[in-house]
């Protein structure tokens, strides 16, 4: 048995368990596919995670302590200089509490719905207008110079950065409608590796827009009160597969056999 993956999630972190909270992934998980939302959190049963990428998450340790180390003097570092963005690091006493993902990160509970929403941002940093701006951290290697978010994927990172700036703004902070993400492309140009990767940074901005939230919110109570399964969204890879492969083995049940893992064949229950 894996220790990795867990279909059967303790009922005190599903919906109505003493630890459930409405994580801004959720939100997100919700807007992909409200069947695969409801499965996981009302029925305690996750998709498989992907596995864990560990460069990404070196990258964005090595981000927070540079910005950390102009967030101590409050000084801008070269990249806002770079962009023209007039901001420093934000420097608060509850920074590392709202990067913490797991634990605590930003949190909000919802008043029309009780869902207390929390989302762990990567940096927060001051323009000069006082306002504080959503920063987030990306990793990766593409041949071409990342300066805006113009794949359909990216859908997904600017519901996140969005989520981040309603979340500030529930704590009564003042928020730029800019956000910024910090891309750092790795260059797959060099002559060798040599142990050393090289990567180009770049700022790309994002006009949010968070006034979709609050309906989300409510439809995602509806769905979580509702003994209901939700409709499949069409284009869940995940759903098309469990559908697939429950009308193979139902097929199977049917004639009474199917093959196991020895390659002979034994009686299938389902």
């Amino acid at each position: 048995m894996s220790d990795y993956y867990k279909p059967d999630r303790n009922p005190n972190w599903n919906y109505g368990g003493n630890h459930w909270t409405l994580s801004r992934s959720k939100i997100d998980l919700f807007t992909e596919c409200p069947r695969c939302f409801y499965v996981d959190n009302k029925l305690g049963t996750p998709r498989p995670p992907g596995f864990p990428f560990n460069l990404n998450s070196a990258v964005d340790a090595l981000l927070k302590k540079e910005f950390d180390g102009h967030r101590s003097t409050q000084t801008p570092h070269p990249l806002m200089q770079q962009y023209g963005v007039d901001a420093v690091p934000f420097d608060h006493p509850e920074m590392d509490a709202w990067r913490d993902a797991l634990k605590r990160g930003v949190q909000h509970r919802h008043k029309e719905t009780g869902l207390l929403v929390r989302g762990g941002v990567d940096d927060v940093w001051k323009g000069k207008d006082g306002k504080l701006i959503v920063v987030d951290y990306k990793a990766t290697s593409k041949d071409k110079k990342i300066e805006a978010l113009d794949e359909d994927w990216h859908d997904g990172y600017k519901r996140q950065m969005e989520v981040y700036q309603w979340l500030l703004r529930k704590n009564d902070f003042d928020v730029s409608d800019t956000g910024y993400f910090v891309y750092c492309n790795a260059s797959r140009d060099e002559k060798a590796f040599d142990g050393v990767l090289k990567f180009e940074i770049t700022l790309v901005p994002h006009e949010g827009d968070d006034s979709w939230i609050d309906g989300t919110l409510k439809e995602i109570k509806a769905c979580l009160d509702s003994e209901e399964i939700p409709a499949p969204s069409a284009e869940c890879d995940y759903c098309r597969y469990r559908e697939a492969a429950g009308k193979k083995l139902q097929a199977l049940a049917k004639k009474g056999a199917s093959p196991n893992p020895a390659g002979t064949t034994a009686k299938l229950k389902i």
